[in-house]
Order: structure tokens, then sequence, then C-alpha cells
């Protein structure tokens, strides 16, 4: 479809509202779903399917395609991502596996993996880690496999139920003042620092995940490991960093 053919479908949908043209353009845009859920899959790949998270996107699409305003000057593409994400996060939640002590766990282990870490000079293993926080090795690991999840849903400190407030610093940005050009600047400093900070292996995966924009499935064979090995080092980089950037935490799901 050629973009002029696009944009003449899109002025007759909004024009009419027409079923048949709303069908088409679900078709056309249905890849966003995939490529949206198949990078979500990095957080929740242990707990849900793939083709689930794409059925849950696709009520985002839906959403996007009825309340899309061409006026703001924005791409659809970026508009359904965040519409899409929202739908997502939104069953996440709905499915309640976080439980409320989970919060409080995850917090007590990434204040504890940064203590250890300035006290060994290097990422500290699992079994150190179990031993400090008082824990069993199996209980260790099922606690850094559930703060995976928390890492996606914990997301209400910067993003609003409807995911607008996500939405609008993409339209806002083109106008930012110098003072908020320098503590964005600010910010991404020190999202670098913190990077150059973790292994190898972690580096990799958030530069893959955060900077090339890969799915679960593109890193895994990238580096040649299971989705799971992945995730798990994902989750590990994402702890170490949040411990390290405070409040600036929500970088890390820009």
């Amino acid at each position: 479809m050629t973009s002029v053919s696009l944009e003449k479908m899109w002025e007759a949908y909004i024009e009419s509202k027409n079923p048949a043209l709303k069908e088409k353009l679900i078709l056309y845009y249905a890849p966003i779903v995939k490529y949206v859920a198949g990078r979500m899959m990095i957080h929740v790949g242990q707990h849900v399917e793939l083709d689930d998270l794409m059925g849950y996107g696709i009520f985002g699409l839906l959403d996007a395609i009825d309340k899309f305003d061409n006026a703001k000057g924005v791409k659809f593409e970026t508009y359904a991502s965040f519409r899409i994400r929202g739908a997502i996060i939104d069953h996440i939640r709905k499915m309640d596996w976080v439980p409320r002590t989970l919060r409080q766990k995850n917090k007590q282990m990434e204040q504890v993996y940064i203590s250890l870490e300035d006290e060994l000079g290097r990422p500290p293993s699992d079994e150190e880690l179990s031993e400090k926080l008082d824990m069993s090795l199996e209980e260790t690991k099922d606690l850094i496999k559930k703060s995976s999840v928390l890492s996606l849903v914990s997301l209400d400190d910067y993003m609003e139920q409807n995911y607008e407030s996500s939405f609008a610093p993409l339209v806002a940005s083109r106008s930012d003042s110098p003072e908020e050009q320098a503590e964005r600047q600010e910010r991404k400093q020190m999202l670098a620092e913190a990077i150059s900070d973790l292994t190898e292996k972690e580096k990799l995966v958030i530069t893959l995940y955060y900077f090339e924009d890969l799915t679960l499935k593109e890193i895994s064979s990238i580096m040649k490991v299971s989705e799971s090995r992945v995730s798990q080092i994902h989750t590990k980089a994402i702890s170490r960093l949040q411990g390290k950037l405070g409040r600036y935490k929500n970088l890390l799901f820009a």
C-alpha cells in the first residue's frame, strides 16, 4: 500500500467510521502488535505466551485507530505503540502476578545487590546474593524472575492509567526550554554512566533491547543463548540500574 492510498484510507475512515475500512487498517498495522509484544516478552516470557500478549495488544491497536488524531502531527505507529503497550500492561496488572510483599522484597534486593557490588568490586553471584538476603538460592532466583514482571508493571510513577502521560512528552519535547533540554541531557549522561558499570553481557542485552529495539527472540539469536537466559540477564541489569538511577529509573522503560 502506498503512502498516498494509506492517507486516503485514513481520511475516509475518520470521516465515515466504516467498519470495512477499520478492518483494513487493523490488518495493515497488525505487525506493530507483534513487534511490541515481542519486545515485552523480555519481561514476562516465563509467564505468558507471545500469542497471548498479541491478543492483549490488539485491543490497544483498536483503541488507537478509534482515537488517533492526525492533527497532532505524530505518526500513527508511534501513538499505536503506546496504546498497544498500555493494553498489554493493563491485562498483566489484572492477572495480579505481583503480591504486595514483592515490591518490598525487590527494593531490598536492589539495595543488597548494589551494596555487594561495591563491597566485592564486581557483580555478586546468585549464591552471594541469596546469602546476603538470607534466602535459599531457589527463593532468590524466583525473586529475580518475578522482579522482571514487576519492572514492567510498576510504571505508575511516570505513566498514568490511560498512558497519555507517556505519549504527551513526544509532542511537548519539540518546544522544551533550555533548562529541560539540559536536564534531559543530564539524565542521558547518568544512564550512560550506569550502563558502563554493567557486565559485558548485561551491556549487550541493554544495548540490543533499548537502543537497537530488538525483540527477545532476536536478542536470543544474536547472543546464542536461550530466551529465558536473556530475560534473566535483563532482569539483573535492570535491578542494578534501578539502584543506581533512583528517581530517573523511568529511563529504563522509555
